[in-house]
């Protein structure tokens, strides 16, 4: 039985997850073929990169957004970007990048911002993609939705945010259900989260790590303390682990067969800011 361990000793976000899994030698031409089958590539491009976090040679995995102006909008949640990063954030967005784009995001041109969850929905089903990569895709989204419902007072369907709406958050929510599907994992465990601790800045004002809808979906899930400042966990990355994680323990018993680690788009000083994936059997 393949299992797939996520080591979230510096949070997890979406960007974090496939830099690790591409780390641990997933295949970034499928990635990209398949995420063609959304047909909105013309509204991105990906980039990958070895960089080094505290010692830690590692995948930095980023979604560049094209046609934008530079302006970042709110988004939502973005956090201001601050975090988001990265980790940061990103809120879900996830925002790797870094920045690279944030500015991005503007997107207005497509109105991206403003996809609903319903948009997002029937894009996913409109792809010709495997049925386990199309559910796994929908079932992440579906936790974030109702996260932001919840929190908004408004029922799913008219769930209209930025954050889920961005693309890059498309990208690393239907890109991490594609490799995952594509390395045939089976089963998925974790260990216990860390959110971070501190404050964040969003488009509704300045909120506590973490961020509101970050906690919603973590719901039911061991969260782990860190002293550090900062949003270590987002929207994005706490919905791909409370979907596919079925167990959160200390590393399990298992023969590692690969090791991969995604970079995130914060650095601290004493410690890599950094997702760590082991599959084996």
């Amino acid at each position: 039985m393949k299992i797939l361990y996520f080591d979230c000793f510096s949070g997890i976000s979406g960007d974090m997850v496939i830099g690790s899994l591409i780390d641990a030698g997933a295949d970034m031409t499928v990635l990209e073929s398949e995420l063609k089958k959304l047909q909105i590539d013309d509204e991105y491009e990906l980039k990958q990169k070895i960089v080094v976090k505290n010692g830690i040679t590692s995948t930095k995995f980023d979604v560049v957004l094209l046609n934008e102006e530079p302006s970042h909008h709110d988004y939502g949640h973005e956090h201001s970007h601050e975090h988001h990063h990265d980790h940061g954030h990103k809120h879900n967005h996830e925002h790797h990048h870094d920045h690279s784009h944030e500015h991005n995001h503007s997107h207005d041109h497509h109105h991206h911002d403003h996809r609903s969850y319903r948009d997002i929905v029937q894009l996913i089903e409109a792809a010709d993609f495997p049925e386990r990569v199309k559910d796994t895709a929908l079932k992440i989204f579906k936790k974030i939705g109702e996260a932001e419902g919840k929190i908004h007072g408004m029922p799913l369907e008219d769930v209209h945010f930025h954050e889920v709406g961005a693309v890059d958050s498309i990208i690393d929510i239907v890109g991490a259900a594609i490799l995952i599907h594509d390395l045939e994992i089976e089963t998925f465990k974790a260990s216990p989260i860390p959110v971070g601790s501190g404050k964040i800045h969003i488009d509704h004002g300045v909120y506590p790590v973490p961020a509101p809808a970050t906690l919603e979906i973590l719901q039911g899930v061991p969260l782990a303390h860190s002293d550090l400042k900062a949003e270590l966990t987002t929207p994005t990355g706490a919905a791909i682990i409370a979907v596919l994680a079925e167990e959160f323990s200390n590393t399990p018993s298992m023969k590692v067969n690969r090791i991969g680690y995604g970079a995130g788009t914060k650095t601290f000083k004493d410690h890599p800011n950094v997702l760590r994936v082991m599959i084996g059997e």
